[in-house]
């Protein structure tokens, strides 16, 4: 963390948790609860997912007080292209789900979803090729569904859609290495997301070759300038997403993005397009496909309309209160 810790009195007395509504339901959840706050450097968002644990959890209140207390990094674009997202909808449902990402020309299709079948995931991708076009992008993301056979398999079921890359098709880095070796003549990169973000050394797939690139998350990974040093460590090229980020989270995100020296992909930083409402308004959603670089700042009408229930605004202070404790441990 780049930023000193800050009081916990401090955190708590601007906290605004926070819960948004889902358009479609998303990774299984259908409203997304955050906390954002406003630190010296402008507003930030503490928002892991409500299953991790208080260690995990901490490393976001890391990011989060990087990009509310820290010095912003230096901007080398002024917007940043992004991607719609595709949940695991039906493929009646995919072109009103694109309809809410405007302008963007790729897309990154959720796969490999509990109850679901590859039938299911071929449909769906067939549908968001087929309104895309032959020029648009088609990514996948499995989020380490699949074993090693699966993956292979599911593959090559998605291959004649012409795939960008597949994303996280394995959990364990040796899966994935042996899955980029045997699917290489195919010519399709495989991106790791869970393998940088949720492990304990965020090189390690690096080192072991078992990824073309890397999905990136400003929060998780304990905020820009660490992010930014594992991109550079990594040697490998970047693509930046969110985890499902308020507005305010996104502008984090978008500032990762635009930091980079390289910036090959468009990156998954459309998600508020996936929301029924959002802290800022207007909401950071894409307009052609791209979202400026700058600051975002809720609106007080939006916060107060989205305020978590009181038990759950506690549930989330006694969460930040113990991530804060572990920070100043470390």
């Amino acid at each position: 963390m780049t930023a000193p810790l800050p009081p916990l009195d401090e955190l708590l007395a601007d906290a605004h948790v926070v819960a948004l509504p889902m358009a479609r339901r998303f990774r299984g959840v259908d409203v997304r609860e955050a906390v954002v706050l406003e630190g010296p450097s402008g507003w930030t968002e503490f928002s892991p997912f409500v299953e991790y644990d208080d260690s995990e959890a901490a490393t976001w209140l890391a990011g989060a007080i990087d990009f509310g207390w820290g010095e912003p990094p230096t901007t080398r674009r002024d917007t940043v292209r992004v991607n719609a997202t595709i949940p695991a909808v039906s493929a009646d449902d995919v072109p009103a789900v694109l309809a809410r990402f405007d302008g963007c020309r790729t897309a990154k299709v959720k796969v490999a979803e509990p109850g679901q079948t590859l039938a299911d995931d071929i449909a769906r991708v067939r549908a968001v090729r087929t309104a895309m076009g032959p020029e648009g992008r088609v990514r996948v993301d499995a989020n380490g569904g699949w074993n090693l056979d699966e993956a292979e398999h599911a593959v090559h079921a998605l291959a004649p859609f012409d795939l960008e890359y597949v994303e996280q098709p394995c959990g364990g880095l040796e899966d994935l290495a042996q899955l980029r070796e045997r699917i290489a003549y195919l010519g399709i990169p495989v991106a790791a997301d869970e393998s940088v973000r949720k492990a304990d050394d965020p090189l390690r797939v690096a080192r072991a070759g078992a990824a073309d690139l890397l999905v990136v998350k400003a929060q998780p990974l304990g905020g820009v300038h660490r992010a930014l040093e594992i991109v550079a460590a990594s040697g490998l090229p970047a693509v930046v997403s969110s985890a499902l980020d308020t507005s305010v989270g996104l502008a984090m995100g978008v500032a990762l993005a635009a930091a980079l020296p390289e910036l090959d992909y468009d990156c998954g930083l459309g998600t508020s397009s996936l929301f029924l409402a959002d802290v800022a308004d207007p909401p950071l959603r894409p307009r052609e496909g791209m979202l400026p670089v700058g600051a975002v700042v809720p609106s007080p009408d939006r916060l107060r309309a989205l305020a978590a229930a009181p038990e759950r605004r506690e549930w989330w202070l006694r969460r930040l209160t113990r991530c804060h404790a572990l920070l100043a441990e470390r």
